[in-house]
């Protein structure tokens, strides 16, 4: 198995949305109900990963396995004097078919490096958790609601 993470171009925005929808669906079954989960459509997210991947506000990165897009990252310079560091981690989501395959930690290693950095993660989501801690973050008491397909979703800010 060959993983190659490189710079999202314009193309893959169609990829990436359906890895997006896919994940979400995978990831968040058991905080967001069913009905609003199978509602996403791909098609939906499309020219909003157009928008991300030319826009200057984030850095978008693709993950492939043998050639097959199977994860996504993206990252965003911030303001180091008002957040805990100056680089955000957006968001990083592989396929659970690639679960275990080191595709997440490919992404990860190549949109943050081993600097600093901050992300916001569910604070139900043990998988995610267990990563974040194996990369050297940890949750630095700051916590919210998020609004995730129109529910609250609660989210910890975990820093590194």
């Amino acid at each position: 198995m060959r993983i190659k993470v490189r710079r999202a171009v314009v193309d893959d925005a169609e990829a990436i949305a359906g890895i997006h929808v896919t994940a979400w669906r995978e990831t968040y079954a058991h905080l967001v109900s069913a009905e609003k989960l199978a509602a996403l459509n791909p098609d939906d997210r499309v020219e909003r990963w157009r928008e991300i991947i030319t826009g200057p506000e984030e850095t978008a990165w693709i993950a492939e396995l043998d050639g097959v897009p199977v994860g996504w990252a993206t990252t965003s310079s911030r303001d180091a004097a008002v957040e805990p560091r100056g680089l955000e981690l957006n968001g990083i989501y592989a396929l659970a078919t690639v679960h275990g395959s080191g595709v997440g930690q490919a992404l990860l290693d190549r949109a943050i490096g081993i600097g600093g950095a901050y992300l916001w993660a569910a604070s139900d989501n043990p998988r995610a958790q267990a990563f974040y801690r194996r990369n050297g973050f940890s949750p630095d008491g700051e916590s919210r609601d998020y609004e995730l397909l129109a529910t609250s979703v609660p989210i910890v800010r975990w820093v590194r």
